[in-house]
C-alpha cells in the first residue's frame, strides 16, 4: 500500500503540483533589560491582543503570539513572520523578546501574569479560560513558548488525488479521511521531529522550584537533561493527568470530535472542587475534563477555521479538516524568528510522506508503543545507545531508526524538486542528515548546550544574550514604508475593532457563558 500511495503521485504531472499551503505561528515571551518576565500590558503600540491578526497574546500577557497569512511557499512566509519580528521589536522599548522555549527566571505563579482582552464577553470568556488553567495546572507551565507550523495542501490537489485514488466520497469527507491518515503516520514518526528539531534541554533553576525532577545540574542557576532533546514537551512541559483518560489517537474525525466533546461535558472531581467561580470572579469556565477543546494538548490537531462564536468542534463537524497543525515544536533559538528555512521545507517533505504511506488505524496498544517512543526521544534522545520500539516488538538503535526514516524520503524529495526545477527538498533533507553524522549529532538540544558550555553562562544569561543579538539584527533592519504603515493600520483597526465590540456587548458575562455552554 505504502509504495501504491507514492507510486500514485507519481501520476501526478508538474502541471498538477501547485505545492503546500503554510503559516507559522511563534510564541515568545517579553522580559525586562534584567531577564525576568515582563509585568507590563501588552504594547498598545501592537494593538489590541483580541482583534488583531498577525500580533496577539498566548496565555500570559508576556506571551506574545505572532502569526503569519497562508503562503505557498517557505521563504514568502519566513519573510512575513520577519516582518512581524521586525514591527514587534521597533515597539519593544527597553523589552526583549525572549529566544528560548523555556522560561526566563520566573518567581512563582504570581510573577506571571494572565492575559486581558477587554470587557466585551469573548474577551472574558478568553481571560477566565487562562484563569481556569491556572487553577488546574498553574502558571508556570503555561510561560513555555513554541513554534507552531499549520500545513494543508490545496483543493486542486485533492481533486487529483481523489481522482487517482478512485474515491467517491465528498470532497469534504474525503479530504477529512486523508488528513486523519496523514495524522496517524504523523504520531508514529513524530519523535523524528523532536531528536532534529527539540531545542530545550535545559531550563532555569526557578521553573522547577519546589518540583520533583531527575535532571542534572549544569551550573548554579541552570537544570539540563544530560540526553534530553525537548524538557518542553517532556514530564516538566505540557502535561494533564485528567487528560490521560480520553486516549485519542486519532483515527477518524467523527470519534475525535465526539470525544473531545464528551471531555467538555464530563465533570472531573478535583475541578468540580475548586469550582468555576471565587469571590464573585469566575476563575474557569467549567469543572470538565476540558474548558473547550485548545485545553487538549497534544502534537498535532486537525483544524477548521472558525466563524466568530464558533466552536472548534463545529467547524470540525460541518466542514471538515482544513489543515493540520503542528504543535511539538521548540523555538530556535540560533534563528531571530524562532524557526528557520530548512525546517520548513523538511516538514513540509515529512508531512507529505505520511499522507503517502500506509496508514492502519492506531489501537490502545500501539497507541501506548508510540507514546513511549515519543517520552523516550524527548527525555533521552541523544543517548545513542537508546532503542525504539517497533510495530514487530523489535528495538531499533534511534540513530538508525532516524537515518531509514531520512533515506525513505529521497525518492519524494527528488520527485518534487523536479516538478518545481530546484534542489530545495534535497537541501532541506541534507541539512537533516547531517545532524546526525559521526558520534556526536549536531541536533539542536546538542548545540545548545554546547554553546552554554562554550560562553560559561546558564540558560538565562545565554539566552538573554542571544535575544539581544536578534533584537539589534531585527531593529537593524528597517521596515519598508509600505509594510510598517500597514501594519500601523492593522493596529489601529484592531483597537477600534475591540472598542466596537466591547460597546456592542450589553449580555451579562454570566449569561454569555451559559449560552455559551448550551451550544
Amino acid at each position: 500500500m505504502a509504495d501504491s500511495r507514492h507510486s500514485l503521485l507519481q501520476q501526478f504531472a508538474a502541471s498538477d503540483w501547485s505545492g503546500f499551503l503554510k503559516g507559522v505561528e511563534k510564541e515568545g515571551l517579553r522580559v525586562d533589560a534584567n531577564g525576568f518576565i515582563a509585568q507590563t500590558p501588552h504594547p498598545e503600540a501592537l494593538g489590541s491582543a483580541l482583534t488583531h491578526g498577525r500580533i496577539t497574546t498566548d496565555y500570559s500577557e508576556a506571551l506574545l503570539e505572532l502569526i503569519t497569512p497562508v503562503f505557498n511557499s517557505t521563504g514568502a512566509m519566513l519573510e512575513s513572520l520577519r516582518d512581524t519580528h521586525r514591527y514587534v521589536q521597533q515597539n519593544l522599548g527597553d523589552e526583549v523578546f525572549w529566544a528560548a522555549s523555556m522560561p526566563c527566571e520566573i518567581d512563582g505563579d504570581q510573577s506571571i501574569p494572565i492575559a486581558e482582552y477587554g470587557r466585551s464577553n469573548i474577551g472574558q470568556l478568553k481571560h477566565v479560560y487562562r484563569q481556569g488553567l491556572a487553577v488546574r495546572y498553574g502558571r508556570v507551565m503555561q510561560s513555555i513558548a513554541g513554534a507552531h507550523y499549520n500545513l494543508s495542501l490545496p483543493d486542486s490537489f485533492w481533486q487529483k488525488w481523489q481522482e487517482v485514488t478512485g474515491n467517491s466520497d465528498s470532497l469534504q469527507d474525503f479530504k477529512s479521511d486523508q488528513y486523519f491518515w496523514l495524522i496517524r503516520n504523523f504520531r508514529r514518526r513524530s519523535w523524528l521531529l523532536m531528536l532534529l528539531f527539540g531545542a530545550s534541554p535545559a531550563l532555569d533553576s526557578s521553573f522547577v522550584a519546589n518540583m520533583k525532577h531527575d535532571l542534572s545540574r549544569f551550573d548554579d542557576r541552570t537544570w539540563h537533561g544530560q540526553y534530553a532533546t525537548s524538557l518542553r514537551m517532556g514530564d516538566l512541559g505540557y502535561h494533564n493527568n485528567a487528560q490521560a483518560s480520553l486516549n485519542i489517537c486519532f483515527n477518524e474525525l467523527a470519534t475525535y470530535t465526539r470525544t473531545l466533546d464528551r471531555a467538555i461535558h464530563t465533570n472531573w472531581p478535583a475541578y468540580e472542587a475548586i469550582g468555576t467561580q471565587r469571590d464573585g470572579e469566575f476563575i474557569q469556565i467549567n469543572t470538565s475534563v476540558l474548558q473547550i477543546e485548545n485545553e487538549y494538548y497534544s502534537a498535532v490537531r486537525p483544524k477548521r477555521t472558525t466563524e466568530r462564536g464558533e466552536k472548534p468542534i463545529q467547524a470540525l463537524d460541518a466542514r471538515g479538516v482544513e489543515y493540520i497543525e503542528v504543535r511539538c515544536l521548540d523555538l530556535d533559538p540560533f534563528s531571530p524568528v524562532g524557526v528557520n528555512q530548512a525546517q520548513v521545507d523538511f516538514l513540509d517533505l515529512f508531512l507529505l510522506d505520511c499522507l503517502l504511506t500506509d496508514s492502519p488505524r492506531i489501537g490502545d496498544e500501539e497507541c501506548e508503543r508510540l507514546d513511549d517512543n515519543y517520552k523516550d526521544v524527548v527525555a533521552s534522545g541523544r543517548w545513542q545507545e537508546l532503542a525504539l520500539c517497533r510495530a514487530n516488538g523489535e528495538r531499533v538503535p534511534v540513530g538508525n531508526a532516524a537515518r531509514e526514516l531520512l533515506d525513505r524520503l529521497q525518492p519524494l524529495a527528488e520527485q518534487l524538486d523536479g516538478w518545481e526545477q530546484g534542489e530545495t527538498y534535497r537541501n532541506a533533507l541534507a541539512a537533516q542528515r547531517d545532524k546526525l553524522q559521526g558520534s556526536d549529532w549536531a541536533v539542536p538540544s546538542a548545540r545548545v548546550l554546547d554553546a552554554m558550555s562554550a560562553s560559561g553562562l546558564g540558560h538565562r544569561d545565554w539566552t538573554l544574550e542571544m535575544s539581544r543579538q536578534h533584537q539589534q539584527t531585527l531593529r537593524n533592519e528597517t521596515l519598508a514604508p509600505d509594510v510598517l504603515s500597514a501594519y500601523q493600520a492593522m493596529t489601529r483597526e484592531s483597537l477600534a475593532e475591540q472598542q466596537a465590540m466591547e460597546a456592542a456587548d450589553t449580555q451579562p458575562f454570566s449569561e454569555f457563558l451559559e449560552d455559551y455552554l448550551k451550544a
